[in-house]
């Protein structure tokens, strides 16, 4: 069974990093956070797991620093766990690691950290975050092949989520996960199918997955970038709207061009549309990134040459 839902995060500090509100039409998002998001979605991984482990270290009791270095430690698993293969750069299966204990351990801390205080005084943000915990360990879950435990936490997610949304609707980075969610889980094969009805998951409308991404892609404060991403990859992988998925990327590969991740999907997409020397482009743009991790670096070399031998450029090698 596919992933359920991916994560999504935001949230406000009762402290100088966020502001106090009971209800907030947008989620207000300090620059400490969207300075490491914007490290991540750069492909600087290392200097976002520095940020939010100095973040966790003035804020140990908000979730918000574990959540960021999970999406930092996020984008290194799939980076080393993709393959190209069907046309498409893409992770889909990853062997269960020693090394994935940190990851689930952070998205449990962010989970207990919701939940305490949740137990205080309920608000949407912390019912996110409590959501987001839940998301974090669903799509490392489904990476691995664990499909009863992809859906368990995904249905915990997507529970959190609507609480979300019945408490403030106006929070549009909720809809990042209830649109993941809808989405998947109407691409079900038939036999999964069967599997969520005997295991009670709740089912979805990938039309209303792909509006809740648009929505989240619009007016979300955290998970714009995010949301982009997958929904250009289903829009390629699920669907073959070639067009539609490039129009989607395209705009993050011009805001974050040092990506390589961002580089490979469009330029899958562009081959895809027959556009073989723009391809080109985006693989030996994704090449001559330096990355600072030694795995990742060498996984997108790889990535590269298959992707340039797909398209019968062989002999052109990625730039060093």
């Amino acid at each position: 069974m596919r992933s359920i839902l991916v994560a999504v995060a935001s949230l406000f500090f009762f402290s100088a990093f966020y502001g106090v509100a009971s209800r907030a039409e947008k989620l207000p998002l300090a620059a400490p956070a969207s300075s490491v998001m914007d490290k991540i979605y750069s492909g600087d991984t290392e200097g976002a797991l520095d940020d939010a482990l100095r973040i966790q270290q003035e804020q140990p009791e908000h979730p918000i620093g574990y959540v960021l270095e999970a999406e930092a430690l996020w984008w290194k698993i799939w980076c080393t766990s993709a393959e190209f293969k069907y046309g498409m750069t893409y992770a889909r299966h990853r062997a269960k690691l020693a090394a994935d204990r940190h990851y689930f351990d952070l998205a449990a801390k962010v989970s207990a950290l919701a939940d305490a205080q949740i137990r205080e005084h309920e608000t949407p943000e912390m019912q996110f975050y409590a959501g987001m915990g839940d998301a974090l360990a669903a799509r490392l879950y489904s990476l691995r092949g664990e499909n009863r435990n992809t859906a368990r936490a995904g249905v915990r997610g997507r529970e959190h989520f609507l609480r979300v949304a019945s408490l403030d609707p106006g929070l549009a980075d909720a809809d990042f996960g209830l649109g993941l969610y809808n989405y998947y889980v109407d691409t079900l094969s038939a036999a999964a199918r069967i599997l969520r009805f005997f295991m009670g998951i709740p089912g979805g409308s990938k039309q209303e997955g792909i509006r809740q991404l648009r929505h989240a892609i619009a007016e979300g404060v955290l998970v714009p970038a995010e949301a982009r991403f997958y929904l250009a990859l289903n829009l390629h992988n699920y669907d073959q709207q070639y067009e539609r998925a490039l129009e989607v990327i395209t705009p993050l590969v011009e805001k974050y061009p040092s990506n390589p991740l961002l580089q490979l999907a469009r330029g899958d997409l562009l081959a895809k549309l027959g556009r073989k020397e723009q391809a080109a482009e985006c693989y030996r743009a994704a090449s001559s990134q330096p990355l600072k991790d030694p795995e990742c670096r060498a996984r997108v070399e790889t990535l590269v040459r298959a992707s340039l031998a797909a398209l019968h450029l062989g002999s052109d090698q990625p730039r060093p």
